[in-house]
C-alpha cells in the first residue's frame, strides 16, 4: 500500500465525517425550528452540558417527536441526561455498550407515546441498589426483570385505563396492558444503563389482538434478546409468544414483528391505540423471530386447540391433559389471571379430532368436543367442575 493511496484514503474519511457531521447539524436546527416557541427550552438544555454528555442531548433533541419539542421543558431533559450517563458510569458493564446504542436505547425518556415524565429519577432509586452486586448486564437485568413486578405493584389488567400508559399513570392504578408492563420494564432497565427497546406485532397472523414486549441488548453476546414483564421461567428468549410472532408476516404493515428505536430508520411502529400516530421510528424484526423459532411449515393435517380456564372475567391456572382417542396428547398449565389476553395453553391435534381436556388432579372432565375440520384453531373456555 503506497503513501499516495493512504494519503488518499485519509481524505475520504475525513471528507465522510465532515459531510455525517454538517449533515447532523442540519437535522439538529430543523429540529430547533420545529420547536417553535419552546425552541428555547431546547436551547437550554442543549447549553446545560459542555461534556460529552452534550453530544447525548444533541442526540435526543436531534430525533425529538415534534410534539416533545414544543412541549418539553429543559428541567426534564436535563434530569434524564444527567441520571443516563450516571447508570452508564456505575458499572463496568454498562460502559461497555456501544455508544451509539446507548444514545438510542438507554438515554431517551419514553418509547412509544406515553406521557411524557421523570421515570429516571424514582427508578434509579429504586433499582441501582439492586444491581450494585451484578457481575454482568445480563446478571443486572435478570435481577431487575424478576423484582420488577413487586417494586412496582402492578399487573396486567384489560380494565386499565389506556394501552400506553407511563409507569406512574401504570403504578397508580396498579394495573396495566401488555405495552404498559413492556414500557414499565424498559424504563426500569433504562434506568440502570441497560438498553432496552419495545417490541411487538400490531396484530398478530394466528389469532386475534397485539401484543408487546421487551428486549434487551447484551454486550457479551453482541446481540438483542427478549423477555416480557413477567420473564419466563426458563428464561430469556423463551415464551409463549415466540411461536406466533414466528409467524408474522414481514410483507404486511400491521402483521410485522417491529421494535422501538429513537432514530429515525425510514420505518414506524403502527400503534393500535392511535393509527394516525407515525412518530415512533421503528426497526423490523420479524426475520429474526422467524430464525429465533425455528420456523417451519405447520402439518396441513393439523389445527388448535386454545385452552383457557375462565370463571366469568377472571381466568385461572390449573394444570390439565388432552385426551385424543382414547391417549393422552399434552399437558400443561392454562394461563393465570395476570397472562395476557391473547395468551392459551396450545395444544396441536387431528382436525376433526374428537377430545377431552382433563383435570389432572382427579381426572374429572373439564371439557369435550370435536377439533375443527378445516386448518385454523378452536377456543377451549373450561370451567372448573364444581364439587
Amino acid at each position: 500500500m503506497n503513501a499516495r493511496f493512504l494519503k488518499s484514503l485519509v481524505l475520504v474519511v475525513s471528507c465522510v465525517v465532515v459531510l455525517s457531521a454538517a449533515a447532523a447539524e442540519r437535522t439538529l436546527e430543523k429540529a430547533l425550528e420545529l420547536a417553535g416557541e419552546n425552541r428555547a427550552e431546547m436551547e437550554e438544555a442543549l447549553a446545560a452540558f459542555d461534556d460529552e454528555r452534550a453530544e447525548g442531548m444533541r442526540f435526543l433533541i436531534r430525533y425529538m417527536p415534534e410534539r416533545d419539542l414544543s412541549a418539553l421543558d429543559a428541567d426534564l431533559l436535563v434530569t434524564n441526561v444527567k441520571l443516563g450517563y450516571q447508570a452508564r458510569q456505575d458499572h463496568e458493564w454498562a460502559q461497555q455498550v456501544p455508544q451509539e446504542i446507548f444514545f438510542n436505547d438507554v438515554l431517551p425518556y419514553a418509547s412509544l407515546s406515553e406521557s411524557r415524565e421523570d421515570w429516571r429519577t424514582g427508578f434509579y432509586a429504586k433499582f441501582a441498589p439492586m444491581v450494585e452486586e451484578s457481575a454482568s448486564l445480563r446478571d443486572a437485568m435478570i435481577t431487575v426483570n424478576q423484582k420488577l413486578r413487586d417494586a412496582v405493584e402492578v399487573d396486567y389488567n384489560t380494565k386499565r385505563k389506556r394501552a400506553d400508559q407511563s409507569p406512574s399513570e401504570s403504578m397508580e392504578i396498579k394495573m396495566a396492558s401488555c405495552t404498559g408492563l413492556s414500557i414499565l420494564l424498559v424504563d426500569a432497565l433504562r434506568s440502570v444503563g441497560i438498553p432496552a427497546r419495545v417490541a411487538g406485532t400490531p396484530a398478530w397472523t394466528t389469532k386475534q389482538g397485539n401484543h408487546n414486549w421487551v428486549e434487551f441488548y447484551d454486550p457479551e453476546t453482541g446481540k438483542w434478546h427478549f423477555t416480557e414483564y413477567y420473564m419466563d421461567a426458563k428464561g430469556v428468549d423463551h415464551g409463549w409468544l415466540l411461536a406466533d410472532a414466528a409467524m408474522a408476516d414481514d410483507t404486511s404493515l400491521y402483521h410485522a414483528v417491529y421494535a422501538s428505536s429513537w432514530k429515525h430508520t425510514g420505518h414506524y411502529f403502527p400503534l393500535v391505540w392511535d393509527l394516525s400516530r407515525r412518530d415512533v421510528a421503528a426497526v423490523k424484526l420479524t426475520a429474526r423471530y422467524q430464525e429465533l423459532a425455528g420456523k417451519e411449515p405447520k402439518d396441513p393435517t393439523l389445527c388448535d386447540l386454545r385452552i383457557d380456564l375462565t370463571d366469568g372475567e377472571k381466568r385461572e391456572a390449573v394444570a390439565v391433559y388432552v385426551v385424543v382417542d382414547g391417549e393422552v396428547v399434552a399437558s400443561g398449565e392454562t394461563p393465570g389471571a395476570t397472562a395476557d389476553m391473547n395468551q392459551f395453553l396450545t395444544v396441536p391435534v387431528k382436525r376433526g379430532a374428537a377430545f377431552e381436556v382433563r383435570a389432572k388432579e382427579g381426572g374429572d372432565v373439564l371439557a369435550r368436543g370435536e377439533a375443527p375440520e378445516q386448518r385454523g384453531f378452536e377456543r377451549v373456555a373450561i370451567k372448573r367442575v364444581e364439587e
